[in-house]
Order: structure tokens, then C-alpha cells, then sequence
């Protein structure tokens, strides 16, 4: 903010506060609106903040009760954290209440932030702590930045803060993802990196949660079915019942359709019936389109888990130098042996563990995965160990097991092991080596039976060189280490090619050669998860039948270092391309910058900024 917007807010709040006429046009709309609650509610800006945070028992209550959420949100809370470091700042999880849930970002300002009592438990409402952006972007029910002296309370003008409200696939709040720093410092890009998490993480809620419903997915653009960008629309029979902002502004409708309006109300066919393919909107208007009809529910016994295998097309598993590895890792998994599996973002590393699983003798029995990475500190224990009935407020009546008793029999697969904590690393080693757990609220210690299973694209060897991992754990869980080769290290690269095409494109017969021979003649930066994603859209972008061109591939690969040849050409490159990028390196806008090797600051400019209230 520069001084003469300083200026203007210095007046705006004496004009405000004084009792004079209320200051249109010195403020944001939406800021005066807040102060105005405020002053209503009877909250004084000079007063001292009372924000008591919550108990540790309370507040291990209020995450458990808000776990779907913070689930969905931890690869945004990971991908953020070194985004909010650069920044020195703190990205920050709220629920539907603005009670914050977790924090992640720079330790540095965290400190100063918890000066005004910005950390988990404590409530960030308008009520509780007057204009800020988390409560004023539940209480307007849109994303809002909020600088400094803008704040309702004078303590608060050391912040800006940027926050977007998150919305569950019916329309509900389900809560708030904000990044606050310093006022004094720059945060030109802190909404973008906002809103795009938000769309990720409301995008992953429709993920698995309506199998037995019609889920339409659609896009003006065909690149960007199946990523977040896409529309998504749910029915049952007929009926809209569940949505997502960018499908909602698509059709030109408002949350108040869900439950309201029909298929036949939104789209032009009376039945979606088709696979893939188009869809036309009532207006007119055309999309592509992906549909996928209910499944019939298979029969269960009440209090069992699905042992479905998941399907994943990600590939690894069909080169054979992996194949060599996994018959190394089956006999080492049923001597009982922990295995380490190193290798590239990317590389396979989870697909090849359950592949492993699935040929050891511990098949059908659990496989848990756990990403290390996300594991707040405040719930490592009850989320590995479980707890007692009573063992803190809110616990359910007859306690919980925790992940590491729900891998009884089976596989514990500690993923991005590199990335946990110091502080976490000793706890985990007690259990990998007592095979032990004693859950929270005085339980007595149970015996375990688990494998583990732990995955790193770091080197481990050098972070316990530099005192970052501990040796002792490092010994415990790499008894024997599997480095799974890039897909650039490949020498079968066709055959593996060739083999995924058969998965994701069933019905389109086999690659012409000279497609095949560029698809395999490039270095695939991202890996496997960056060749499924070209597969996917040539499959979209043909009909079965249809004659597959070099010149049709999606983003043109080609050998040699340029990650796509439209790199360098800002014109001509695609908002798909730049949207691909992102969603290959998990939301990291650094990461999606260099592969494109465009600057950090000029892919903010041209994406995330382009169309950002569109939805909503």
C-alpha cells in the first residue's frame, strides 16, 4: 500500500471512528460493510483483543470433528509452506466458524503472529476479532484481502491477509484458507496462491464421495477436464444436488440451484448418457465433457473396509527395471524386512508400494498411507496411536484406533518421510521399534503387526550427515533401499509407453509410430504423472477411430531440455499449458515456473490473475 492509500485509510478510519459520516470511497466496500457489523456488535478498535485459544484437549476435539477437511487441504498446507516462507508468512486453516485449525509457513513471523493470537484455537470471526479477512470472507461469503490499518482492531494493523471461504460441494461453508504476513511487506501474489489452493481443495471433494450419483465434468477447454479448473456437477436421477463454483458461473447458476434445478433445466440433453464426448448447455453454449454414471453399491458387512484396489494408471510397475525391483521388494516384505523406496516427484514411489503389497503375503489386508509431511504436531499422537474413550473433550464414547493399528496385518506406508519434522522423527521410532502403540488417555500398550514402507525423493544419507534426519530411524526404515529410475533413465520407454496408452485409452487402438517415437524420444520432467496427464488429454482430444498427429499432441514434446516448446513464446502459450504445469508440481508456482521457465511473477500475471473471480 503505497503512502497516499495510507493517507486515504488514516482519514477513512478518523472519519469512521469518529462518528463523522461514514467514509464511501476511502475504503473497499466490503471493509466499510465489516466496520459497520462491528461497530454494531458493539466492539471498540482500541480495546485490548480477547482471544483465549482453546485448551489442547479442546482443541484436538475441534481438528478431529474438522478432519474431512483438513485431509482434503494438506497438500495445499504442504505445497504453501515453502511458498509462505519466502514471504514470511503463515498460511492458515479455519473451520466453517473461523475457529483456526493449522498453521504452516514461516516459524519467524509465526512468532509475531501469535502476539495477536493468530494460531489453532483461536477464533478469527468478525465477532471474535472484528474486521480480518478470514472473518469477513465468511461473513461476505467471498474471497478478501485485508491490509493493515483496514483491520477493525489497531493491534491487527501489523497484518495483511488474504483469505477465500471454502465451500463443501453442497454450497455449505466448510471453511476458510487465508495467508497473512507482515503489512510492511509485499504480497502482490498472496490472493492468487489463495484461490488456487481453495479450487484444488474443493475440487478434491468430489473425488470419491458420489460413486453412486451421476458426476458431470465439463469445460469449455478439453485440457482442462480432470484438472481443478474443470466444472463439476452431480445429480441424483435427475436432480442437482451437489456442485462446484467453476461449474455453477459455467451454466450461469448460483448455489441456490443445488437441490432445485434439473438436468434437463441445465443442459440442452435430456439424458447424460454419454461417456466422453460434448455437452450443450440450454444457452447453447458447448462443452467437453466427461460423465460418469452411479455404480451399484456392492454388499458389505457393517463395519468393514473397502479392499477394492484403486485404480491407478500411473505406470512404473510396467518397466522392467522396476519389475526386477519388485521381486527383490516381495521377498523383503515377507521376511519382514522395511523397505525404502527412493526416487524422483513423480516416479511411481506410492504406486510401486501398493503394487507390492498387493503380491506379498500381507494382500488383502491393510495398506495405510501416511503422509509425513502433513502430520500436524498437535495431532501426531492420537492421529498414529488412537486414544481411550474420554481421553480428551469430544472424544467418541469408544475411542479411536489410530493409523497405526489400522495397518494391523498389513503395510504402514510413511510417505515423504524426509519432510517430517525432527521433533515427530523420535516418536515414530519408538513405534517402529517397540511394534507398540499405547493410544492417548492411559490404554495400556498393544502389540502391533506391520510392515513399513517408507518413501523420500530426498537424500536421506546427506540430511543425517547435516543433522536434519536422525541416523537412527534412517538405519530402521532403510534395511534395504529400491531407487525407482526416472522415466527419462528408462530403456523401455515405448514398450512402457505403449502399455499405459492401453490403460487410458482403451478404446483407441495403438499409437501411430511416429507419435510414439517423439511421446518416448522426450524427457518427461514430471515423470510418470506428467506422461499420464499428455495420454489422458490425447485421448480427450480424439474419437476412437481417429488419426493420432504429432502436430495433435498436447503440448508437443519433443527431445532436449525445453519442458514445452511454446516455452519462451508468452503469446502463444496456453493457459491449459500453464494450468498442466501446475497441477503436475501440486499447486507450487515456483516449481511450475521454472519447468515453464517463464518468471514466477509473469505466471501469476497470466493465470492466476486472469478470470480470478470468475467463480465467485
Amino acid at each position: 500500500m503505497n503512502t497516499a492509500s495510507e493517507v486515504a485509510l488514516a482519514a477513512a478510519r478518523e472519519k469512521f471512528f469518529s462518528g463523522m459520516d461514514l467514509p464511501e470511497g476511502l475504503v473497499p466496500a466490503p471493509i466499510l460493510r465489516s466496520w459497520q457489523r462491528c461497530a454494531e456488535q458493539g466492539l471498540d478498535a482500541g480495546n485490548a483483543i480477547l482471544a483465549e485459544p482453546m485448551t489442547a484437549s479442546e482443541l484436538r476435539a475441534l481438528q478431529e470433528q474438522n478432519e474431512t477437511l483438513r485431509l482434503l487441504s494438506r497438500s495445499e498446507l504442504v505445497s504453501l509452506r515453502a511458498e509462505a516462507k519466502l514471504t514470511d508468512s503463515v498460511v492458515i486453516l479455519t473451520d466453517a466458524k473461523g475457529l483456526v485449525l493449522d498453521t504452516a509457513g514461516s516459524p519467524e513471523f509465526a512468532g509475531r503472529a501469535a502476539q495477536v493470537a493468530l494460531r489453532p484455537g483461536v477464533a478469527w470471526s468478525e465477532t471474535s476479532t472484528g474486521t480480518n479477512a478470514i472473518g469477513t470472507a465468511l461473513a461476505e461469503r467471498r474471497a478478501i484481502e485485508v491490509h493493515g490499518a483496514e483491520h477493525f482492531f489497531e493491534p491487527h494493523g501489523i497484518l495483511h491477509c488474504a483469505a477465500s471461504p471454502i465451500f463443501d460441494p453442497y454450497g455449505k461453508l466448510a471453511g476458510v484458507l487465508d495467508m497473512s504476513g507482515h503489512a510492511s511487506a509485499g504480497h502482490t501474489h498472496a490472493m492468487g496462491l489463495v484461490r488456487l489452493a481453495v479450487e484444488q481443495i474443493e475440487h478434491r471433494f468430489f473425488n470419491h464421495a458420489f460413486d453412486e450419483m451421476t458426476v458431470v465434468r465439463f469445460h469449455r477447454s478439453a485440457d482442462l477436464l480432470g484438472t481443478a479448473r474443470e466444472g463439476v456437477l452431480v445429480f441424483d436421477g435427475d436432480r442437482l444436488v451437489a456442485g462446484n463454483r467453476r461449474a455453477l458461473h459455467l451454466v450461469g447458476l448460483d448455489r441456490k440451484a443445488l437441490r432445485k434445478a434439473t438436468s434437463e433445466e441445465i443442459f440442452a440433453e435430456a439424458s447424460l448418457s454419454i461417456e466422453r464426448g460434448e455437452l450443450r448447455s440450454r444457452n447453447g453454449e458447448r462443452f467437453f465433457a466427461a460423465v460418469t454414471q452411479p455404480r451399484a453399491t456392492p454388499l458389505r458387512v457393517p463395519g468393514t473396509v473397502s479392499r477394492e484396489p484403486r485404480p491407478r494408471h500411473d505406470g512404473p510397475i510396467l518397466s522392467s527395471e522396476a519389475q526386477a525391483d519388485l521381486a527383490k521388494g516381495i521377498r523383503l516384505v515377507n521376511a519382514e524386512i522395511p523397505v525404502l523406496i527412493a526416487g524422483e516427484t513423480g516416479a511411481g514411489k506410492e504406486v510401486f508400494a501398493r503394487h507390492l503389497h498387493a503380491k506379498t503375503s500381507r494382500a488383502g489386508k491393510p495398506f495405510i498411507a501416511i503422509n509425513c509431511a502433513a502430520l500436524p504436531e498437535s495431532l501426531i499422537e492420537a492421529e498414529l496411536f488412537g486414544y481411550e474413550a474420554g481421553a480428551f473433550t469430544g472424544a467418541r464414547k469408544s475411542g479411536a484406533k489410530g493409523l497405526v493399528q489400522q495397518a494391523e496385518g498389513g503395510i504402514l506406508f510413511l510417505d515423504e518421510i524426509g519432510d517430517m519434522p525432527l521433533s515427530l522423527q523420535s516418536r515414530l521410532l519408538r513405534v517402529l521399534q517397540d511394534k507398540e502403540v499405547s493410544p492417548l488417555g492411559g490404554g495400556s500398550p498393544q502389540k502391533t503387526d506391520f510392515v513399513p514402507i517408507a518413501a523420500t525423493n530426498r537424500d536421506l544419507q546427506a540430511m543425517v550427515e547435516a543433522g536434519t534426519f536422525r541416523a537412527d530411524l534412517y538405519f530402521r526404515i532403510a534395511q534395504y533401499t529400491i531407487t525407482l529410475q526416472s522415466l527419462a533413465e528408462l530403456t523401455d520407454r515405448p514398450a512402457v509407453i505403449e502399455a499405459l496408452w492401453s490403460q487410458v485409452a482403451q478404446h483407441h487402438g495403438s499409437l501411430p509410430k511416429p507419435v510414439l517415437d517423439q511421446l518416448a524420444a522426450y524427457h518427461w520432467p514430471g515423470n510418470f504423472r506428467e506422461l499420464v496427464g499428455s495420454l489422458r488429454a490425447i485421448a480427450a482430444l480424439h474419437d476412437p477411430g481417429d488419426t493420432i498427429c504429432v502436430s495433435a499432441l498436447p503440448q508437443s514434446p519433443a527431445p532436449g531440455p525445453a519442458i514445452y516448446t511454446l516455452t519462451g513464446d508468452l503469446d502463444a502459450l496456453s493457459e491449459a499449458a500453464m494450468r498442466r504445469a501446475v497441477d503436475q508440481h501440486r499447486g507450487n508456482i515456483s516449481a511450475a515456473a521454472r519447468a515453464l521457465k517463464i518468471d514466477r511473477s509473469t505466471l501469476y500475471r497470466r493465470l492466476i490473475w486472469k478470470g480470478a473471480g470468475a467463480a465467485d
